[in-house]
């Protein structure tokens, strides 16, 4: 049962994610404003995740506080490691422009918080890739084997705990992955073979599921500490990665919606457990 849960639910975040990205993109709802609102909503749902249902699961367990905390100390720090060899990194400033359009950076933003995130462009352009995008999936794949690993950890600790991972990790890879077709329309032949592309990448989530499951079930003991190192993936993309796209100079407006739907993702959190735990 917990083994075609993880099946099931690394496929739908894996996949259905990139569907879900093509769909809003489709719609005209992957631009700038579009995308913005996923960010706060993405990084409250994983913030929630984290604190509220991840790290207090681990501490329920046997393993003592300091040995838990220093888990999670060491997962912030691989996870930033992972990010500077550009494994972990989401890409979400990506030019979300679905024509293959310029990314539009007005220099009158650049002076924003001493760095330019207007536009969606990438804050430090690495030069051009290579035909067809294939850095990117590469770094996609090892991020979605990493997700899937994390979904399978939360899974067998409580079956209920892996569907809220697993709708946080859809609701974060959702944004990341319009990132990705915005660019691989750019390289590749048509939008359907950059659609095909992001998929494969998205499906090696269930392989990481399927790896994490068996890891896990050989070393149940040290289940809270891969709830800690999940822990530590949420809280290192929310923090790092998500937010900080976020921090920048907008109208009241503007502010009061992103903390909307940063709110909102914390409440869909906390309603998908309040819904499972009464089921």
């Amino acid at each position: 049962m917990v083994l075609f849960a993880i099946i099931v639910a690394t496929l739908a975040t894996g996949i259905g994610s990139v569907w879900v990205a093509a769909l809003l993109m489709r719609v005209g709802l992957g631009g700038r404003e579009g995308t913005q609102h996923l960010l706060s909503l993405a990084a409250g749902a994983l913030l929630a995740t984290a604190f509220m249902h991840l790290l207090p699961e681990a501490f329920e367990s046997q393993a003592g506080a300091h040995d838990l905390f220093a888990t999670l100390l060491v997962g912030l720090v691989f996870f930033f490691l992972l990010d500077k060899a550009e494994l972990w990194h989401h890409g979400h400033e990506h030019n979300h422009g679905a024509h293959g359009g310029e990314a539009h950076a007005p220099a009158d933003h650049d002076h924003d918080h001493g760095h330019a995130h207007a536009g969606h462009a990438h804050a430090h352009d690495h030069g051009p890739r290579p035909a067809g995008g294939w850095s990117l999936l590469a770094g996609d794949s090892v991020h979605c084997f990493g997700d899937g690993v994390l979904i399978a950890s939360a899974f067998v600790a409580d079956l209920r705990l892996g569907i809220v991972a697993a709708v946080s990790v859809l609701a974060h890879e959702v944004p990341h992955h319009i990132g990705d077709l915005a660019v691989l329309q750019q390289t590749s032949a048509s939008r359907r073979m950059a659609l095909v592309k992001v998929s494969l990448a998205g499906a090696v989530t269930a392989i990481g599921g399927l790896v994490g499951y068996f890891l896990v079930a050989q070393l149940h003991d040290w289940l809270p500490y891969f709830l800690a190192v999940a822990s530590s993936s949420f809280i290192y993309v929310a923090l790092a990665d998500l937010i900080p796209q976020l921090q920048k100079r907008l109208s009241a407006r503007e502010t009061t919606f992103q903390i909307l739907w940063l709110a909102g993702g914390m409440g869909v959190v906390v309603l998908l457990s309040g819904l499972a735990h009464a089921h």
